[in-house]
């Protein structure tokens, strides 16, 4: 048997500033990026040593939008990675470099122990130690091979259940007690990492969420052992998972008698399974069951840089937004309004596949309807809130003027396109604020405004799509006379489609945007 950690998985909601902390500070090496198996427009992020070998795995589930976590019973409630006993000193100093506050030295079962926390407010453990071997160190800026991260070494579990906890490692993942203090029972495998036990009876349950961790995998050599552990927990009543293909390893995944979610995976095939050791970690992937979204995929999913690297720089701004910047870029910009239930990457793919060069910056609407991102509010489908309406317009006009001086924009080339709500909201806003949108792309808007203001929309161009056979298309006309009216160069098309969009808008689009730019020159 193989034993030991194969990796821990966390969750995250700032990604920037995870791999700030994880490679700018820690120095472990990023070994992978991938879509999520389950969701593949979920980010995933495997950090490890130099050649990503099992056991020095930690790994983050990107949850851009999730709620805080909480530390409780059935749950793990510290990561702790294995640093030589003679770097403790090395790891105080750059902790204060880094302005990480730190607290320790402690001494837990005989070793030196430093205590910090990452930016979701996990609880990460330096622990000076030689109990593992020194896998296969990365060095990085700053940390030469003899101060680096050694490997992963080890847990902490919080369980109501400490006996049953603690013989459910023994029995299916090779565990053995090594020690006790006060309420912790470490056990340790024939790896040399420990997984200690704490009795926290009388505490508050767990609850999942960022600054948390998801689970802990433990070591197989191949699916044979993994289908042979299994069968045993099936047959002494554990609910166990089937085999899954996570293609670097194969996996079950089981909740311990604590609640403590468990996988065990197979040392291979491993992170070099499609990424050469010198570039591991450099490139993208989506999940091979996914493959037919991959172009889309890479767009939605969050972008980063690792140090050093040129970086985005977020502005606080009235919307939530999500910036996607291609390579190469040309320069263009596109500003999104995602439909009701939609979301600031809602239109992305849209958007990239009119003008794949471009920049994009999604926004989320903050007015909210059942749970569901929008706008405005609305009183019925073709009842609208009009106070609501001209607020939100009104804070959509500052995101505009804030994104020109936070970002550069230049209005006069920036295209702004709206979906369903979003081109309603950005057809009102034209009209409210007029002069701050040059150009636009509304697709299936309605008027949503009572009365008509009057303005100034000379030198706007401003494409109208609808389908012909959406139900809304009829109100569609009344929108497009009031900008007409305004002064704005609008052409109106229809596209053979319903509320949805197709290829056919994107063939619109591109044609409208090619005339504007021979117009122009």
């Amino acid at each position: 048997m193989t034993g030991g950690i194969h990796h821990i998985t966390l969750i995250t909601r700032k990604v920037q500033a995870n791999v700030d902390f994880y490679v700018g500070f820690l120095g472990l090496r990023l070994v992978k990026r991938t879509g999520g198996f389950e969701d593949a427009t979920q980010l995933h992020l495997i950090y490890g040593d130099a050649s990503g070998t099992p056991g020095s795995l930690i790994t983050f589930l990107v949850w851009e939008d999730g709620s805080l976590g909480r530390v409780g019973y059935g749950q793990p409630s510290e990561v702790s990675f294995a640093i030589p006993t003679e770097t403790i000193g090395f790891w105080l100093t750059r902790a204060l470099q880094f302005n990480i506050a730190v607290t320790g030295p402690a001494q837990e079962f005989g070793e030196t122990v430093l205590r910090l926390h990452d930016p979701d407010g996990a609880i990460i453990k330096l622990v000076g130690t030689d109990a593992v071997s020194p896998g296969d160190p990365w060095e990085s800026d700053g940390i030469s091979q003899t101060d680096a991260i050694m490997r992963l070494r080890g847990a902490t579990i919080l369980t109501e259940k400490p006996n049953e906890t603690a013989a459910f490692l023994s029995r299916h993942f090779s565990y053995e007690s090594a020690g006790q203090s006060d309420t912790i029972t470490r056990m340790v495998s024939s790896s040399g990492d420990c997984i200690d036990v704490r009795d926290a009876t009388g505490f508050w349950s767990s609850a999942p969420g960022t600054g948390t961790v998801d689970h802990i995998a433990f070591r197989a050599a191949d699916i044979a052992e993994v289908n042979a552990t299994y069968e045993q927990m099936i047959a002494e009543g554990a609910d166990a998972t089937a085999l899954h293909d996570r293609k670097y390893f194969h996996s079950i995944y089981v909740r311990e008698p604590g609640g403590t979610l468990l996988e065990m995976a197979t040392d291979g095939p491993g992170v070099l399974i499609d990424e050469p050791l010198e570039t591991l970690g450099t490139e993208l992937f989506v999940p091979p069951h996914f493959a037919d979204e991959t172009a889309n995929v890479k767009i939605i999913l969050p972008q980063f840089g690792l140090p050093k690297e040129p970086r985005f720089i977020y502005r606080d701004l009235p919307f939530v937004h999500r910036v996607y910047t291609p390579e190469p870029a040309t320069g263009q910009a596109f500003i999104l309004l995602h439909g009701s239930d939609g979301s600031e990457t809602s239109l992305m793919p849209l958007a990239a596949s009119i003008a794949p060069g471009a920049t994009l910056f999604g926004l989320r609407g903050r007015s909210t309807e059942e749970g569901t991102a929008r706008w405005f509010r609305r009183f019925g489908p073709l009842s609208f809130d009009q106070n609501d309406i001209r607020s939100e317009a009104e804070a959509f006009a500052a995101f505009i003027e804030g994104a020109v001086e936070a970002y550069g924009l230049d209005l006069q080339s920036t295209i702004f396109m709206g979906y369903s709500n979003g081109a309603n909201l950005l057809a009102a806003m034209m009209q409210l604020h007029p002069g701050l949108v040059r150009n636009a792309i509304l697709l299936r808007a309605t008027k949503v405004l009572e009365e008509t203001p009057e303005a100034d929309l000379s030198g706007t161009h401003i494409l109208s799509l609808t389908g012909d056979h959406d139900l809304f298309g009829a109100h569609a006309p009344a929108l497009e006379a009031d900008l007409r009216q305004a002064g704005a160069n609008l052409t109106a098309l229809s596209v053979p489609a319903g509320h949805e969009t197709n290829q056919h808008d994107i063939d619109a689009a591109r044609s409208w945007l090619t005339e504007m730019e021979t117009g122009r020159n």
